[in-house]
């Protein structure tokens, strides 16, 4: 589906009214790019997976609460997908945590960090990530909004609810952290970069 045959404040509308067939009309547009962000988050595919479904509940629960920015909701949802991924992230912490105060006569293999390992082949990739997972949840929010989106400053303000000076100095102070946890300095942080 082309963006020229697609409405998406219309069709997002329907959501708000609570037409289930356009709301999969909106997955079926911006699975995609929700997956990819989601993917960059969390490096596992299933987990993205599980990310971005999670995101689209979301959505769906709280669709009267959802900002359109420019006609569009991925803003939204791409923050909402940092929120979840930190959730998520959260989570798997509580559970390895839980599992090493078993006792110490049972071992239980946990083969996440392996898997990781082999996703983070290229170590200038992995190194990004991990820098931006210490960001602050607002930091990475702006970050992914006007960095990895190439959203405009005034849609980000939009889409976070925040005035658009409040977005330029978050985005350089993300920049500037993002630029000493990776020693790499700009060059990293150019429109549509990827982590």
């Amino acid at each position: 589906m082309g963006n020229e045959t697609f409405d998406e404040a219309e069709v997002w509308a329907a959501c708000r009214s609570g037409d289930a067939a356009s709301f999969g009309l909106l997955f079926d547009f911006h699975r995609d790019r929700v997956f990819g962000h989601a993917l960059r988050l969390m490096r596992s595919p299933h987990d993205a997976e599980d990310v971005t479904a999670l995101v689209f509940l979301e959505a769906w629960r709280r669709r009267d609460a959802v900002r359109v920015v420019g006609g569009s909701v991925i803003g939204w949802l791409l923050v909402t997908a940092n929120y979840v991924s930190r959730n998520l992230i959260r989570s798997r912490k509580r559970h390895r945590d839980s599992l090493q105060r078993l006792d110490a006569s049972t071992e239980v293999a946990d083969h996440a960090d392996d898997v990781d390992d082999r996703l983070d082949r290229e170590p200038r990739h992995a190194q990004v990530r991990n820098a931006f997972s210490r960001l602050s949840p607002r930091d990475q929010n702006v970050i992914t909004l006007c960095v990895l989106e190439e959203l405009t400053t005034a849609e980000a303000a939009h889409a976070l609810g925040v005035p658009v000076g409040t977005v330029k100095s978050r985005l350089s102070r993300a920049k500037r952290r993002l630029a000493e946890l990776t020693a790499v300095g700009d060059r990293a942080l150019t429109p549509g970069g990827a982590l």
